[in-house]
């Protein structure tokens, strides 16, 4: 074996300028597979991170999956009753201390109660459809990420005034309100108050920033006219990625519908998908035209050492032998570019992540760029797997020839 590969290093230093080449295209493609896979997971994960931390990752409603049971459905089997409405209920989740008491007993995370009011902001002749939602501020930093996306106040303004209200800042545009503007809140159950604006929020999921807002629990069940009302249970789990289990325990021990944030962004998840087939396949495409720069070069020294290869043949050495010296060269430079392609990856990754972004449209200001030691490792893997390949079919294709016959056809 020592013999073998005191070989394959005299022929890769032998031709120092082609070696050299080989090694240039390996690590420039793995260099630049790198960043590709670098730049596409970092815009994935800082996508799916707004989306996680826009919302609580569970939000368990007083809805049902399934229609409540006709009441001849629940005396009769055979019976079946059309066109009969349900007898109305009382909103809101029954019981909803004793709930949360109990969910907080076993969910891996932080849970609280919330209420949920659809109503118009009236300001300056504006009219404004809106989802108030009536929080406990010293629960709601655990279950939710709205502390950190304030722009103006703070979640502790809500005490600080007569029925304060917290607005998105994109909401606050449409109707023209500051901090400190006096609105007009009216629900479909005929309430109306006048509330005070305290402070504006930017989650950066425009559809939420132009439509939420926040008042306290006891504020929003005046607007729903029903006092100790609770219609939703805000839960937030230290994985964000088991939101789906978890919210399918609840839902089955509770009965009441627990949507997970996987569930409720599920169109956008698909997409994932698609994006997750295309980042692959461009770094695959990258890869192989860096191995295809490696099997000419690999292919070059083995027609080039057409001589040598007669000559170790003649002295004994198998075709085996012969394949496994040029197999080792190829693996070789795959190595080698692969590990300086590391290094020229890492320094893409830091040039991309130093440039700075202004736009009115986003609100980062670098490019959100994810370093996954996964990036490295398959961009190594797929380079040896193509050095081999590349050393491989030429050093079969010549070990075969008969002494003789390299001998006369050499030049």
């Amino acid at each position: 074996m020592t013999l073998v590969l005191d070989i394959a290093f005299t022929h890769v230093r032998s031709r120092a300028r082609q070696t050299l080449v080989a090694i240039a295209g390996v690590s420039i493609g793995v260099g630049f597979s790198i960043m590709m896979a670098a730049l596409m997971q970092g815009s994935q994960d800082d996508f799916i991170r707004q989306l996680v931390n826009a919302l609580p990752h569970i939000t368990i409603s007083d809805e049902r999956r399934d229609p409540p049971m006709q009441p001849a459905e629940s005396e009769y089997a055979a019976a079946r009753i059309y066109g009969l409405t349900p007898e109305r209920r009382r909103r809101g989740i029954k019981n909803p201390l004793a709930t949360i008491a109990s969910l907080e007993g076993w969910v891996p995370g932080a849970v609280a109660p919330s209420v949920k009011v659809q109503g118009i902001l009236r300001y300056a002749s504006r009219d404004v459809g809106t989802s108030i939602f009536g929080i406990d501020p010293h629960r709601e930093p655990r279950v939710s990420d709205l502390v950190n996306q304030m722009r103006q106040g703070t979640l502790a303004s809500l005490y600080r005034a007569n029925n304060a209200i917290i607005l998105g800042d994109r909401l606050a545009e449409k109707i023209g309100a500051r901090v400190g503007a006096n609105i007009t809140v009216q629900t479909s159950e005929g309430a109306r108050i006048d509330s005070q604006v305290v402070g504006f929020f930017h989650s950066g999921v425009r559809s939420i920033d132009e439509s939420a807002s926040y008042v306290l629990v006891r504020t929003a069940q005046i607007l729903a006219r029903q006092t100790g009302l609770v219609n939703e249970i805000r839960v937030r789990v230290t994985d964000p990625m088991a939101a789906r289990e978890v919210s399918a325990r609840i839902e089955q021990e509770t009965r009441y519908k627990s949507v997970s944030w996987q569930e409720a962004h599920e169109d956008l998840l698909n997409t994932f998908v698609i994006r997750n087939l295309i980042m692959y396949t461009i770094v695959g495409a990258i890869l192989l035209v860096a191995s295809f720069g490696t099997y000419n070069i690999i292919s070059t020294i083995t027609h080039e050492k057409a001589r040598d290869i007669a000559i170790m043949k003649s002295l004994g050495l198998s075709e085996g032998t012969v394949r496994t010296i040029f197999v080792i060269e190829g693996q070789i430079l795959g190595l080698v570019g692969g590990l300086i392609g590391f290094v020229f990856g890492y320094l893409l990754c830091l040039a991309l992540g130093s440039i700075e972004i202004k736009s009115p449209f986003l609100d980062a200001t670098r490019l959100p760029l994810a370093y996954s030691p996964w990036h490295y490792a398959i961009a190594l893997c797929v380079a040896m797997v193509s050095s081999f390949a590349a050393g491989y079919v030429p050093a079969r294709r010549a070990a075969r020839l008969h002494p003789v016959e390299i001998i006369r056809g050499a030049t």
